[in-house]
């Protein structure tokens, strides 16, 4: 799934070169407001989703710098993945899913803190545990950086 994120977004540059009239380069910088993005629900190489769900981010731009961002991540039926994802009817029925459920949760706050130090996700790794999370996440920061897009010659 990280190779198709990557050429998605490697066609949204293209794609986004290819309106330039005259050949031209295009700079693109960010309007400053918030800006929300969210990615598709994650579906498996075998064509299932296992209840991975999707991610919404919330991107803050300031100065044309991103400030602040929220990542949270929700079931496909729009449930926050929190201290309760991985459950069993409330219960811990199974620990060891459980536990990989919760690392996953809590790397989203990794990655938001990630893109506001760095500034780019050229710079952000996946963490181990977390990588449908990472996807989740580098689609819905550039479905949020689509949208606050400035372009000048």
């Amino acid at each position: 799934m990280k190779k198709s994120v990557f050429i998605l977004a490697a066609l949204l540059g293209v794609s986004a070169l290819a309106g330039c009239s005259g050949g031209s380069t295009e700079a693109v910088t960010y309007a400053d407001g918030t800006y929300t993005g969210t990615s598709s629900v994650f579906v498996n190489d075998d064509g299932t989703d296992d209840g991975n769900g999707y991610g919404v981010v919330t991107l803050t731009i300031e100065g044309g710098v991103i400030t602040e961002c929220e990542f949270l991540t929700y079931e496909e039926d729009g449930t926050l993945k929190d201290e309760d994802y991985g459950k069993e009817g409330g219960t811990v029925a199974n620990r060891d899913y459980y536990s990989k459920a919760q690392k996953a949760v809590a790397a989203a706050p990794e990655y938001a803190e990630m893109l506001v130090e760095y500034g780019s996700l050229d710079e952000i790794d996946a963490i181990s545990g977390a990588t449908v999370n990472y996807n989740s996440f580098c689609e819905a920061v550039e479905d949020a950086l689509s949208q606050a897009a400035e372009t000048s010659e």
